[in-house]
């Protein structure tokens, strides 16, 4: 194996026409010199230079060698810079696992926000429905994921999870509902009433079983719907209420039905972002994916339209 160093000594040596003058130029004695390329030659089994008075001139092979270290050359001065623009999160590749809900109100500005910020960030994105996306991240399919969860849930063996949005739920009623004058609604004022469920049963509808539970009563799910959308459909129609999450009506908030703050206590489910412990710090690009998440929660506020008044849709 030819040594690579050597390679751009003799490079150095053919260029500049001597020994001598190669050695200035590299920092290096002449002796120093004449040793590598020794060396060199002997790699190689071939001559490499015939000295020519004080000076060197290479031989075909020389030349053919000195011609290959100005490709190595270029290539590792692009490599250098390359890696420069990585370490500095430039450039890289991003895996990463969302739901539906925060894909607008989260995922969209993010992703516009690092694109402005690091054009060179390729993002991978995949919408995630059953499956655990916190396993994809342990499995390395993927490199974040966003998830709901317990703030203090338990811990899991190799991941983080980085605080994004404590998204709080709204009652959402049919225009003309007795509760809908009310700017503010308690919680148990809904226990007798029939609800539509927006979500399946999981981490995000256990914030809703747990809070109604904690008001003393248990919502009374005449349909299930499975997104919030269709569930404000149910709700518009008259057929129940509903409790659906702030990101839920800012992605898609129907004119139709009347929003109103709940209270004690106030659902609140928690969206955290999941990464690989120590991935953020190994790729620069997964770093600023994570500040412009984080950024996004940040603007996603608790901003809702206003809704429409009891009598009806504006």
């Amino acid at each position: 194996m030819l040594d690579m160093r050597r390679m751009q000594i003799l490079r150095a040596v053919v260029t500049s026409g001597s020994v001598t003058a190669a050695a200035r130029n590299l920092g290096y004695t002449p002796s120093a010199i004449s040793q590598q390329m020794a060396a060199l030659e002997k790699e190689a089994g071939i001559t490499l230079l015939d000295r020519t008075g004080r000076g060197v001139r290479p031989t075909d092979a020389g030349r053919l060698l000195t011609e290959y270290a100005t490709v190595i050359g270029r290539h590792a001065a692009e490599a250098e810079t390359a890696l420069a623009e990585l370490r500095a999160g430039r450039t890289g590749r991003v895996s990463m696992r969302y739901f539906t809900t925060a894909g607008a109100p989260l995922v969209v500005p993010a992703i516009a926000a690092l694109r402005r910020e690091q054009p060179g960030v390729q993002v991978e994105l995949r919408l995630f429905e059953q499956d655990d996306p916190v396993l994809e991240v342990r499995a390395r399919r993927a490199d974040l994921a966003l998830v709901v969860r317990e703030p203090d849930g338990a811990a899991v063996d190799g991941i983080r999870f980085v605080h994004l949005l404590a998204d709080r739920y709204r009652a959402v009623l049919p225009p003309g509902h007795r509760l809908a004058a009310r700017p503010v609604l308690e919680l148990s004022d809904l226990a007798e009433e029939p609800w539509i469920a927006g979500e399946t049963p999981g981490p995000c509808l256990d914030p809703v079983l747990d809070a109604c539970a904690a008001a003393g009563f248990t919502p009374d799910f005449v349909v299930e719907s499975g997104d919030y959308a269709t569930a404000q459909g149910f709700v518009a129609a008259g057929l129940g209420v509903s409790l659906v999450p702030e990101l839920g009506l800012t992605a898609g908030h129907r004119p139709d039905v009347v929003v109103r703050e709940v209270r004690n206590p106030e659902p609140v489910r928690v969206i955290q972002a999941a990464v690989r412990a120590g991935a953020a710090s190994a790729q620069p690009a997964l770093r600023g994916l994570v500040e412009a998440l984080r950024a996004a929660a940040a603007g996603a506020g608790t901003a809702v339209d206003a809704s429409p008044s009891p009598e009806g849709p504006a």
